[in-house]
This record gives C-alpha cells, sequence and structure tokens, in this order.
C-alpha cells in the first residue's frame, strides 16, 4: 500500500533537551496528521472493541500533555484531575478537540523550555518519588508514539492512507 503520510524522522543532535523535543513534537504531528482530510463522523468513527477513535485519541493525549507536563511538572493543581479518556462528549467539535491539543502542546513546550534542565524533578511525585523532566519527557514521547501507532492503524481502516 501506497505509504502517502510519509515524514522523515527529526535528526536534531545539537544536544539532550532539543533531540528529546524533536522526538516529541515528531510524534504529535504524527497523531495529528492522522486527521488530515477526515470530516467529523469519519474522525469520529469507532472501528474497535474498545470503542477508541482518531478524535478520542487526540483528546486523551491533549489530557496527558496538561497533566504530566501542567501537573506532575509544574504543580499546576488545576490539571491534577484532566480528563484522560477516550471519549468525546457529543457537544465539542473536532475543531474545539484539535485546538484544544495544539494549546496543550504550546503550554507544554513553553514548560519545558522554561525549566530547561532535564535534571530539574518534578513538583509532584511519579509513584511516590518525584521524576526528571528527562523522565517525563521520555514518558509522554512513549505514550503519544503508542499512540501515533493506533491512529495509524485507525485511519488505514477508515480510508486506507499510511505512513507516519
Amino acid at each position: 500500500m501506497l505509504e502517502s503520510q510519509r515524514e522523515p524522522v527529526p535528526f536534531n543532535d545539537d544536544d539532550e533537551t532539543d533531540t528529546a523535543l524533536a522526538f516529541l513534537s515528531f510524534s504529535r504531528s504524527c497523531v495529528l496528521k492522522k486527521l488530515d482530510g477526515l470530516d467529523e463522523e469519519q474522525m469520529r468513527r469507532r472501528l474497535v472493541v474498545s470503542e477508541t477513535t482518531l478524535l478520542g485519541l487526540v483528546h486523551h493525549l491533549t489530557g496527558a500533555e496538561r497533566y504530566w507536563f501542567g501537573y506532575t511538572l509544574a504543580g499546576d493543581d488545576r490539571y491534577a484531575d484532566v480528563d484522560l479518556g477516550m471519549t468525546v462528549a457529543d457537544g465539542q467539535s473536532a475543531d474545539q478537540v484539535i485546538a484544544g491539543y495544539h494549546a496543550a502542546i504550546a503550554d507544554s513546550d513553553a514548560l519545558i523550555r522554561a525549566v530547561g534542565d532535564l535534571d530539574v524533578r518534578t513538583a509532584q511525585p511519579v509513584n511516590e518519588a518525584p521524576r526528571t523532566l528527562r523522565w517525563v519527557l521520555a514518558h509522554v514521547t512513549g505514550e503519544t508514539t503508542r499512540h501515533a501507532g493506533h491512529a495509524d492503524i485507525l485511519r488505514e481502516l477508515i480510508d486506507g492512507v499510511t505512513g507516519r
């Protein structure tokens, strides 16, 4: 099958932060790319038993950005109980969900750059101990990449489009 959404992995290698952010950004971009050219119904279409949808993945990842960078790293209590589910409310449009993800990404990136030092510990503990920004970046990148793979499969089931 023709890969119609392929883009190269980043080659940023100037320093650890630059490389980590480049791969996180790449993973985020891969998720968002899966929505390109789809209508609202296609983004909400349930194709698997778990009822995961493309739009639901974006909703989940928005919550993950808010929770891991906003709450865990920065200690912002507004994000302590964000919705990490995969269900998008009927009244919430695809445009709103996507805009929310873009906003969460911008806020996360600003927090990461403000901290700057990958050895800085989180404001909130993870399993009863603070973790480093390095750990949080690795965790969120892994989570985003895993869901990018889910999104790739869902998109292929919708219209046959593949690629990262």
